[in-house]
Parts: structure tokens; C-alpha cells; sequence
């Protein structure tokens, strides 16, 4: 009795951090997508400058760290509070901390790579001061590609995987704050191969626009948390793959 209360404190003390984490991120973007469709006088002033410099790199970087862990860390939770409850037997129950890092350093990658991508769609003018695309062939297009992506046999792997924690754990379990910081970014890498093209869509919706932000998000926790998450997925490719072609028609 002595250890499953401890077990189930370790885990709530977990699920509060991974919930502060995603609240603090939702905090600061919420009244940045505000502004930038709001009054613009505010933090989004930065966002509209045509001056690419380091400075500016260094905050749209940020903007999508940030983003990317608020949309992204939630549908991690249960893989790292089931983690989490098999380390506190093991007596190392910080290495889960590890394990969301590991995690985290996948989507800091993926912002990196999407602020070099959003640099050159600007330079060709295919991406406005909006951060929206600038043609309904690149909409379009970009919802074409996220639905065919998720006809492939990639995305139902990297889905199934992403949507059972404890089968990723048996076959990917290492010991040791490594260990557990290299099983972070196997993961992170498996939920990159599930979701990627659908993080794309910021740039056919718009990087900033809350509505789309928040339906890629659910879309994401019900794909990898619900029972029926590994079957919609060619539901949902139908459904952008229609809906990009009228889009491109349009």
C-alpha cells in the first residue's frame, strides 16, 4: 500500500509539472496569436519585420519551441507517466525528466528546420508578413501532402507506436539517465514520423491562427490517446486530401 501511494504521488507530481509545462507554453502563445490578429502592437510587432537577423531567427525559434511543446508534450504524457511509475520502483523516478527532455530536443530540431523553411517561403514570397501562405496552390498543396502522408505505412507505424507506452517501453528500454534521454528523442522521433506533415499545415492556416493551432492539436491527442486514434488516420488523410483540392480549386 506504502508503494503504490508513492507510485501514484510520483506520478501526479509528474502529470502537474507536464501540465505546467504545456500551460506556461499556451500562456505566452495565446496573447501573441491575439495580437498578430488583433491590434499588432504588441509581441507580435517582431514577427512582421522583414529583417531576418540573428536576433529574429533567435525568436521565431523560440516562437516554435514553444509552440511545438504546448501542441506536442500532452500526447507524450502517458508514455512518460508510465515511464515514470516504472522508475519510481526502480528508485530513479527523476530520469523521466530526462526521458522529456530527450523528447523536447526532437521538436527543437523540427522548429529549427520549420524557422528555415518559413525563411525561404517568405524569400520567395510565398508566405506573407501574416505567416500565411500567399497562393492556394501551396494551401493547398500542403493539405494534399498531409493527407497523403497519412495513407502511408510510416504514419501507422509511427502512430502505433506513438499510442502504446508500454510496448514502446519493453522493446526501447534503456537503463541510466542516458538511457532514459536517448529513449526521450526515440520517441520524439517516432511522434515526428506521426505528425510532421501535419505540423505543416501552420503554413497553409496560418502560423499563428489559434483556430488551426488548436485543431492540429486535437487532432494529434486523438490520433495517438484514443482508441480509435490508429484507424481515423485514413479518415482524416481522405478528408485533407478533398479538402486541399478544393482549396487549390478555389
Amino acid at each position: 500500500m506504502i508503494l503504490e501511494r508513492i507510485i501514484r504521488r510520483e506520478r501526479a507530481t509528474v502529470a502537474a509539472v507536464l501540465g505546467l509545462i504545456t500551460v506556461a507554453c499556451w500562456a505566452w502563445l495565446v496573447p501573441m496569436a491575439r495580437d498578430m490578429y488583433g491590434a499588432m502592437t504588441g509581441p507580435s510587432a517582431w514577427m512582421m519585420t522583414d529583417t531576418w537577423d540573428g536576433s529574429h531567427l533567435l525568436l521565431l525559434g523560440a516562437m516554435w519551441i514553444v509552440m511545438m511543446t504546448g501542441m506536442m508534450l500532452p500526447s507524450a504524457a502517458p508514455t512518460l507517466l508510465v515511464y515514470a511509475a516504472a522508475m519510481r520502483r526502480r528508485g530513479a523516478a527523476g530520469n523521466v525528466y530526462a526521458m522529456a527532455a530527450g523528447y523536447v530536443l526532437v521538436w527543437v530540431g523540427f522548429s529549427a528546420w520549420a524557422v528555415l523553411l518559413q525563411r525561404v517561403l517568405s524569400s520567395w514570397l510565398l508566405l506573407s508578413p501574416m505567416m500565411t501562405a500567399t497562393t492556394p496552390v501551396l494551401s493547398g498543396g500542403l493539405l494534399v501532402l498531409a493527407g497523403i502522408y497519412q495513407f502511408t505505412p510510416l504514419k501507422r507505424m509511427c502512430v502505433g507506436s506513438c499510442s502504446a507506452p508500454v510496448v514502446f517501453l519493453m522493446r526501447r528500454w534503456r537503463e541510466g539517465t542516458a538511457g532514459a534521454f536517448r529513449l526521450g528523442i526515440e520517441h520524439g522521433l517516432f511522434c515526428l514520423g506521426c505528425c510532421w506533415a501535419l505540423m505543416l499545415l501552420l503554413f497553409a492556416g496560418g502560423i499563428m491562427n489559434l483556430a488551426v493551432i488548436g485543431a492540429i492539436t486535437a487532432v494529434v491527442l486523438f490520433e495517438k490517446l484514443t482508441p480509435m486514434g490508429g484507424r481515423s488516420v485514413r479518415f482524416s488523410g481522405a478528408a485533407l486530401v478533398l479538402l486541399g483540392g478544393w482549396v487549390i480549386r478555389n
